[in-house]
């Protein structure tokens, strides 16, 4: 058992000791605990030792830099410069909220950048400032199109931030059956897949997370999941760039480490009072009729990344720990 603020501490020394500016360390080490305190473990700190693999090896650079490639006031683009998106992607959602207070709606890309972790995260700068977050993100391709047989597209998640009241909805999904993290999780502990996850690499039906790992994912809800995925591949790869799913490097392929993954993020905000001064209004109506009928609005039990507290205690799986004591000791060695 660590406390937030310990396991903050942690991460963002193995990644300053890897070459990361304090700054950005920090702010990466804040979202991937963020990710454990939500019980995204998929999402958190196991993936930390893939990142640290990648920065030693050259496919992810420690010490990249945001730099704008244009500014048209409503749009902005940034290049990564292959660095860990999950300070770039921050920072875009910043900006973009930014602009959108004087422009009512804003879009902010993020080019050539590196896996990003939860992407539900991102929306919170637009959703505390009463605005409506959309974000999207892409990865190697782990998921056939509908009818076919070779991986084409990556799990193609999306996020999206609305501020209803007296909780935000937060929308956070892959649009496979479930999150690539996921199966890598179990891949790790050993443990089965559901049936209608995953295929293995000559497309047959599997419930052995390593086979799956290097195999396909089964789309979310079948054509429609499809679908989604389509959409947010053209809205990642096709309008940020610069790398298709099909193109990218895995960052579970050891052989693949030094390779950058060129991933390419995009945030959307909006300024509801823009479309009509009535609108918060009625997503706080949307939310208590939610309420009322029994349901529960997405992301309402997570925590808001300005508001988790360094004392709260999370259980990390002890082979993360272990990895991480490892990585402190290896970067140890190096200075």
């Amino acid at each position: 058992m660590s406390s937030v603020g310990d396991l903050r501490r942690q991460a963002a020394d193995l990644l300053i000791g890897s070459g990361m500016q304090t700054g950005n360390a920090q702010r990466s080490a804040r979202l991937l605990v963020l990710a454990e305190a939500w019980g995204i473990t998929s999402h958190g700190l196991m993936r930390l030792p893939y990142y640290l693999e990648r920065m030693a090896a050259g496919g992810c650079r420690p010490d990249a830099e945001l730099k704008q490639v244009s500014d048209e006031g409503a749009v902005v683009v940034y290049d990564g410069d292959t660095g860990l998106g999950h300070w770039q992607l921050w920072e875009a959602a910043v900006i973009a909220k930014k602009r959108c207070g004087h422009t009512g709606i804003a879009a902010v890309a993020v080019r050539n950048s590196s896996h990003c972790g939860a992407l539900g995260a991102y929306v919170y700068p637009a959703v505390e400032a009463g605005m409506v977050s959309l974000v999207f993100s892409n990865g190697p391709a782990v998921m056939p199109p509908w009818g076919g047989h070779t991986p084409v597209l990556s799990t193609s998640p999306l996020a999206a931030g609305v501020p209803s009241r007296p909780h935000p909805l937060v929308l956070d999904l892959a649009t496979s059956a479930v999150a690539r993290g996921k199966i890598a999780a179990r891949a790790r502990s050993g443990e089965p897949l559901e049936e209608g996850w995953a295929f293995d690499a000559d497309g047959r039906p599997t419930t052995d997370a390593q086979l799956a790992l290097h195999g396909m994912l089964a789309p979310l809800g079948g054509a429609k999941g499809y679908g989604l995925a389509l959409l947010v591949e053209m809205l990642t790869a096709g309008l940020v760039g610069p790398t298709a799913a099909a193109d990218m490097p895995d960052m579970f392929t050891p052989a693949h480490h030094a390779r950058p993954q060129g991933i390419g993020h995009l945030v959307v905000t909006m300024r509801p009072d823009f479309f009509d001064a009535e609108g918060a209004d009625r997503f706080d109506q949307l939310a208590r009729r939610i309420a009322d009928a029994g349901g529960r609005l997405p992301g309402q039990q997570r925590t808001a990344p300005s508001e988790l507290d360094d004392a709260l205690v999370l259980d990390v799986a002890p082979t993360t720990l272990q990895e991480l004591d490892g990585w402190a000791d290896r970067l140890s060695h190096q200075d």
